[in-house]
């Protein structure tokens, strides 16, 4: 029993644990009949093992017959009714407690196994939590970056004032993105639509891009606020990397109990690449979006543009 059944990985319902249940019960009634003594106190053992190896089905009804046995060994060899109810109790009550210590063994490795389960779970969601925020920030950042280099590149012989301004600009991206990844790194991060807004506005335009602009007021709960702005910040990183938009137009309007965000554009988005990436951006707007009960689409439109389109659920008013 000890070296079999008490063991946290023991397999019992197996034909391993039918091999050791029967061998328990040739040691449990062999003694019996070579000795021809019956208070030998082995049935209870054989009855809880018994629940531990077969299904309920089987095991119940193989459990009495066990308890049973006990009781007639003692009617056969002792013939003495208290002995006879003795069998039938000892057997019983040794049997549950067997069964019932051996699973609550089980129960408790089993809630260890779970637990160490979920805890590698919750490393594998915060690493892949950070992953994506990094991804979103960065993204947004360095495009930014590197559309504001090429600018002041170009405006330094020509427009020396004007290429300070956007050099100005290139700092401040800088150590928005360096308060960003800090934020990241401290597992909070709650970014202003108005914020991302203004800045997608002024991005765009420093491409050369006409923007419209169309937002309807909203009293928006703060993972709400925060994720339309990673849409924002997306759609505008992704316009910026794989479009040559002229137009773009940002909506952001409310119907009934639906919040939708669009980001059109007239540059149709060129198939990302693998080496940029391979569309993991619209993948964790898409696992965001998930998370508040609302989906993404994005494609082309029979008009010949490109929408980016959120729709989250919210309560009525």
């Amino acid at each position: 029993m000890l070296g079999f059944f008490s063991r946290p990985s023991a397999s019992v319902r197996s034909p391993l644990g039918i091999g050791a249940l029967g061998l328990q019960a040739v040691f449990t009634y062999l003694p019996i009949v070579l000795v021809e003594h019956p208070l030998l106190g082995l049935p209870g053992f054989l009855a809880g093992a018994v629940l531990l190896v077969l299904p309920p089905g089987a095991g119940v009804p193989l459990f009495l017959v066990v308890m049973t046995s006990a009781g007639a060994a003692q009617w056969i060899l002792e013939g003495n009714s208290i002995n006879i109810a003795y069998g039938f109790i000892v057997t019983c009550t040794q049997g549950l407690v067997v069964f019932g210590l051996s699973r609550l063994r089980s129960m408790v490795q089993d809630l260890h196994d779970a637990r160490t389960a979920l805890a590698h779970l919750a490393v594998t969601k915060e690493r892949l939590r950070f992953a994506r925020d990094l991804h979103d920030l960065l993204g947004y950042s360095l495009s930014a970056i590197t559309l504001k280099s090429e600018l002041t590149h170009r405006l330094v012989s020509r427009d020396p004032e004007r290429a300070q301004q956007e050099l100005s600009g290139i700092l401040d991206i800088s150590r928005q993105a360096l308060t960003d990844v800090r934020a990241v790194a401290s597992s909070y991060r709650e970014m202003s639509l108005d914020e991302e807004t203004t800045s997608a506005r002024a991005l765009l335009a420093a491409a050369n891009i006409d923007v419209k602009l169309r937002l309807e007021p909203c009293e928006l709960a703060p993972d709400v606020r925060t994720t339309l702005a990673t849409v924002l910040r997306e759609g505008v990183t992704n316009l910026l990397r794989h479009s040559k938009a002229t137009t773009c137009e940002i909506t952001l309007l409310r119907k009934d109990d639906r919040l939708r965000m669009e980001i059109v554009n007239d540059g149709l988005l060129a198939e990302p690449s693998k080496n940029n990436g391979g569309g993991s951006g619209i993948h964790n707007l898409t696992a965001r979006l998930k998370d508040l009960g609302g989906d993404l689409r994005a494609g082309t439109t029979p008009d010949n543009t490109y929408r980016l389109a959120a729709e989250i659920p919210l309560p009525r008013r």
